[in-house]
């Protein structure tokens, strides 16, 4: 049972890590430093989108609208690091 909380860590790990990743690259693209009519940017721009849309969509229909300010991802990061207390603070009632 240890072995399954480790994978439940390290995919909330990935998580993290692919959301940090969308946040740094939309502020890089509104800040016109990236440019989405490069393939490459835009390949990896709309795989991200594609992977945490099913995340960000329902918390959108949530969260109140808030003009350009999308704090969808923000709730997404305390989720996920709610979600890895719990985990790591019951990890002690599986060993």
């Amino acid at each position: 049972m240890l072995s399954l909380i480790q994978i439940l860590l390290l995919i909330l790990d990935i998580v993290w890590f692919i959301i940090l990743a969308h946040v740094i690259m939309s502020w890089l693209i509104n800040f016109q430093v990236l440019n989405l009519h490069q393939q490459l940017v835009a390949q990896i721009w709309y795989g991200l989108n594609r992977i945490l849309e099913p995340i960000y969509g329902p918390i959108r229909r949530v969260l109140p609208n808030m003009g350009g300010l999308d704090l969808t991802p923000l709730v997404v990061l305390i989720g996920v690091y709610a979600l890895r207390i719990v985990l790591i603070n019951n990890m002690v009632n599986f060993v």
